[in-house]
């Protein structure tokens, strides 16, 4: 059997700088005595950081004019710079390419609805699973994101949308997934610094609801077990893709370490140890995962858990054999899970015009910078 490595990414080329946003409320107040400043200045930070969504020294008043550039400058770099933005939706969708320091690039999609706002981030610069139908999984695994460097997508949202410059008008960031770029459990430590900094109240942290986050992973069995020890309500996401292990296998590479019964007993455990529903990620690919006798197989493997079925129309990468079901198929898939008494409900496909898929942006700016044609154009184009 052939051994994946799902170890953290190497070291970057150039870490990314501290931020107020790696530490806790005692490191940071730490981080300020370092600089000869009095402790209670990290709160006054934290406030304008996470309370009014500010970075700008010029916006903090209530700091001696002399200290607000070495603090901002100390605990508030430029973590991510944001390189190409793309929307749709009638500006209710808004995709982001960031750069680091590093040349490091990731995307973030904000993703707006009538009843709430969703954030989807990145955990890391590219991905090691190498999952085939994925953009970001043909790119390879560059790096792990710093916990800044996640809160910085939310922090960004949050204050874009705060600032009403996004179609409807002021708002706040209601959910959080971490199903952009990269395997959240493969940077275990700094994703679950990043949860705390979301959901901690400010000042600590953004106040975002814990069960407002949800967490998707290709299946890094003991990665869930020991999240599920944490006392988070965050829920969990499974990318499974396929109800067979010699289907799963190929779709997902990481199977052939952690099979779908053990994947799915994780699963089970943490909804055992929480309460909360475990979400079934399942893209359609035509002719690939749609058959109804997977339908059935599914079906069987999750009746009676608490679980919920998300049936994602696959968002084709370009140049890839993969392509969405048909709906006649996928409308069918569906019935047949329902009929079975599994609740299933199929995707919004948001951002198909715009590289909505995660990883494809990046992976368009990569080919344009190459000098190689971007979705078949001409470079630049």
């Amino acid at each position: 059997m052939e051994v994946l490595d799902v170890q953290p990414a190497r070291p970057a080329r150039v870490r990314p700088a501290a931020h107020l946003a790696d530490l806790d409320a005692p490191g940071r107040r730490d981080a300020v005595r370092a600089l000869g400043q009095p402790a209670f200045r990290a709160d006054q930070l934290s406030r304008h950081y996470f309370g009014r969504l500010t970075d700008s020294p010029e916006d903090m008043t209530d700091l001696p004019v002399a200290a607000r550039r070495e603090l901002t400058d100390a605990l508030l770099p430029t973590l991510l710079t944001g390189v190409t933005e793309q929307a749709c939706d009638r500006g209710l969708t808004r995709k982001t390419l960031w750069q680091a320091p590093d040349g490091s690039r990731v995307e973030s999609v904000l993703m707006r609805y009538p009843d709430r706002v969703t954030i989807c981030v990145s955990s890391q610069a590219g991905c090691g699973m190498g999952c085939p139908f994925c953009a970001t999984g043909q790119s390879g695994l560059t790096r792990n994101l710093s916990t800044g460097e996640i809160v910085t997508q939310i922090f960004n949202g949050a204050r874009t949308l705060a600032r009403g410059e996004m179609a409807g008008g002021p708002g706040r960031i209601s959910n959080v997934v971490f199903m952009g770029m990269g395997e959240p459990l493969a940077n275990y430590n700094n994703v679950l610094a990043a949860i705390r900094r979301m959901t901690d109240p400010v000042p600590d942290g953004l106040g975002i609801s814990q069960r407002s986050v949800t967490v998707s992973t290709v299946g890094l069995v003991p990665a869930i077990g020991k999240l599920a020890r944490e006392g988070l309500s965050v829920r969990l996401a499974v990318s499974l893709h396929a109800p067979d292990d010699e289907l799963r296998d190929e779709l997902v590479p990481v199977n052939r370490r952690w099979q779908v019964a053990e994947v799915l007993d994780a699963a089970w455990g943490y909804a055992d140890a929480t309460g909360r529903r475990v979400s079934i990620e399942y893209a359609l690919i035509r002719d690939v995962n749609d058959q109804p006798w997977r339908a059935d197989l599914l079906a069987r493997l999750l009746r009676g858990r608490l679980a919920h079925v998300n049936l994602i129309p696959l968002n084709p990468t370009p140049g890839s054999r993969w392509t969405a079901s048909d709906p006649a198929v996928a409308a069918e898939f569906e019935a047949r899970l329902a009929d079975r008494g599994i609740p299933v409900t199929v995707r919004d496909t948001r951002g198909r015009e715009i590289d909505g898929a995660c990883g494809q942006l990046a992976a368009a700016a990569d080919r344009i910078a190459a000098g190689r044609p971007a979705r078949g154009g001409r470079p630049n184009d």
